[in-house]
């Protein structure tokens, strides 16, 4: 064999070399996460957690021995409600005590002693403590936080990930904690089953599903 045609073998064996490296570290990234992310903590939830009201919520307004000033109202875009003798109301950001204590307070010029029950009967829950799903889930979307909801929760609520995904690279944001980043195995929670995977989800975290780079 001439020189030219073994330096020639020579580079193109490295060159396979160099592109079957890339692959298995491209492999090894997908596997292990982001680098530079910690992962989620299992346990999130907190125990003093109470439902906030929110645009899009329905309310059930119940004045006792008043039945005419009874009704179910949905929260207006803007956060308010208007009800009987009670033109405007902000009513999200606040618990269904709150806006109880402030209904009697306003029907207090019309009504002597008013009792007030408010029940939330639709939850949307305010923007700020959505739980936000971007990427390469089936359905994004946002959802409604509820009290010990997990990733394994969120993920059926959206309908599982694309065909494209790079579900052991997504990320949490959680923005309750200054938009600190947790890496989740998505990957291993729903194709292996691997139930150490499953985290608790916080209000307001934001899941990132990146795409697969092939």
């Amino acid at each position: 064999m001439s020189a030219p045609s073994s330096r020639l073998r020579t580079f193109w064996n490295r060159c396979r070399l160099l592109t079957a490296g890339t692959i298995v570290t491209a492999l090894a990234a997908c596997a292990t996460g982001p680098a530079d992310v910690p992962p989620a903590p299992a346990a999130a939830a907190t125990q003093d957690y109470t439902y906030v009201i929110g645009a899009g919520d329905s309310l059930n307004i119940i004045v006792w021995r008043n039945p005419e000033l009874s009704l179910s109202v949905p929260v207006r875009p803007d956060g308010k409600v208007s009800a009987p003798l009670v033109e405007e109301l902000v009513v999200q950001g606040k618990t269904s005590s709150e806006v109880a204590r402030d209904i009697e307070k306003k029907l207090s010029t019309y009504v002597r002693d008013p009792v007030v029950t408010v029940i939330v009967t639709s939850f949307v829950g305010p923007f700020s403590e959505q739980i936000r799903v971007v990427g390469e889930a089936a359905r994004p979307q946002f959802l409604p936080f509820r009290q010990k909801m997990t990733l394994l929760d969120v993920m059926i609520a959206v309908g599982g990930l694309t065909d494209f995904a790079s579900g052991n690279r997504a990320t949490i944001l959680r923005t309750s904690e200054g938009n600190k980043q947790y890496a989740v195995r998505l990957n291993d929670l729903i194709k292996r089953g691997d139930v150490s995977a499953n985290v608790e989800m916080r209000p307001g975290d934001i899941l990132i599903i990146p795409q697969s780079f092939f």
